[in-house]
């Protein structure tokens, strides 16, 4: 016993200093269930994990693996990274079991789960890559914009922007077909009752799944939707306008809900805007609007230049302003948005880490910057990290102890 008790009562910062020898996530798992202490020591399942998929990896593994690079960003003042830097500041590797890298597509991150399409198959997969536990999802032909989907002929026929009949590859459907989906809690092999929402199509509608569903069901026909949660047993939307959103899934008549509160005042929407929602552990609901103008130097391409905070508060339908986040930080991006302090990781509150949602729509034959990095509200400064990594679909933060 006396031997057990030693290594469980080892020095924390002796524990990291061992963790940090690691380079696979494979290696890193195990740690945690040494023992209650270990558990409680190790900080892997608290702080928050950006996720690059990242295509350089590829060349210095097994050509048969699959990888996933899951990071801690720089805390501290460091040094801005580099894609040659990245295997020296601590990146931990992830390998995602039975898939083509360059064929999966991220569309959601919540709970330490991440919501995964394939482009060649339209399939739907939420995959935990701590524990490469998995479920499957309806695939993208079950979304209702969907008239008929002929495998082949490799075409579908949907409803477009339009709301008029239209038809696309397959491929090409594969990639724009789904925004963001999130869900309302992490799935187990003991219960699997959980519900995800995803934003669909060229209208950018809401829809819902439940398991057992073989199909995604609207329950809305409103359209424009640019972020969705999940948040007190509620689902809230914002749409492009800056209204939001309140849907009741408890009803006995199915997902009932509507506008619930309208835009903040002078509140002005925009082509070079982009929305996140947050929930607040006190009620409150939080809306990040982030702005973007072009990079200097460049005639098209763009990059996050400010953000606009407004709060609302429980119980309130009017938004105020809001100018500092005190000693929390939030996390953006296609992820549920989430806010939490930022203790556990040497970090200080009062900052938006935030990733680029938009690479999927920059061109692949002309080189572009990512948009990826920390935004201090108290002196309004940018910290821009990995510029110039080459991704093939928008890093993720990942999550697992999230609360909403």
């Amino acid at each position: 016993m006396g031997e057990i008790d030693r290594w469980a009562d080892i020095h924390p910062d002796i524990l990291n200093e061992i963790t940090k020898r690691f380079h696979s996530y494979d290696d890193h798992i195990p740690l945690p269930l040494v023992c209650k202490e270990w558990n409680l020591k190790l900080v892997s399942n608290e702080i928050p994990w950006l996720l690059l998929p990242e295509e350089t990896f590829k060349a210095s593994f097994d050509e048969e693996e699959e990888i996933y690079s899951l990071m801690h960003l720089p805390v501290t003042d460091e040094d801005i990274l580099e894609t040659k830097v990245l295997e020296e500041k601590g990146v931990y590797h992830a390998m995602l079991p039975g898939m083509e890298m360059l064929d999966i597509l991220i569309r959601g991150s919540c709970y330490g789960w991440l919501i995964t399409l394939t482009i060649s198959e339209g399939m739907m997969q939420m995959l935990n890559p701590f524990t490469k536990m998995h479920f499957d999802l309806p695939p993208l032909s079950t979304f209702p914009n969907i008239v008929e989907y002929n495998p082949g002929d490799d075409e579908y026929t949907f409803w477009d922007f339009r709301d008029k009949i239209s038809s696309l590859d397959r491929d090409g459907m594969h990639k724009i077909q789904v925004w963001k989906v999130v869900i309302n809690s992490a799935p187990n092999n003991d219960n699997k009752d959980f519900m995800a929402v995803a934003i669909y199509g060229q209208l950018k509608r809401l829809a819902f799944y439940k398991p057992n569903n073989n199909r995604w069901s609207d329950f809305t026909r409103n359209i424009d939707f640019e972020d969705v949660m999940f948040f007190k047993e509620k689902i809230y939307a914002v749409d492009y306008d800056g209204q939001l959103y309140e849907f009741d899934t408890n009803t006995e008549s199915g997902t009932m809900g509507g506008i619930y509160a309208a835009p903040p005042t002078g509140f002005t929407a925009s082509t070079f805007q982009l929305k996140y929602l947050i929930g607040c552990d006190n009620g409150n609901i939080l809306m990040l609007v982030r702005h973007f103008g072009t990079l200097r130097g460049t005639e098209k391409e763009l990059e996050t230049k400010k953000f606009d905070i407004y709060e609302l508060r429980k119980g309130s339908k009017k938004w105020s302003r809001l100018h500092s986040l005190g000693n929390f930080i939030v996390l953006i991006g296609l992820n549920s948005s989430v806010q939490m302090l930022p203790t556990n990781f040497l970090g200080k509150g009062n900052q938006i880490y935030y990733t680029d949602d938009l690479i999927e729509l920059k061109s692949t034959d002309i080189p572009s910057t990512r948009d990826i990095g920390i935004f201090d509200l108290k002196d309004t400064s940018f910290r821009r990290i990995l510029r110039d990594v080459k991704f093939f679909c928008p890093p993720v933060w990942c999550y697992p102890n999230q609360h909403l």
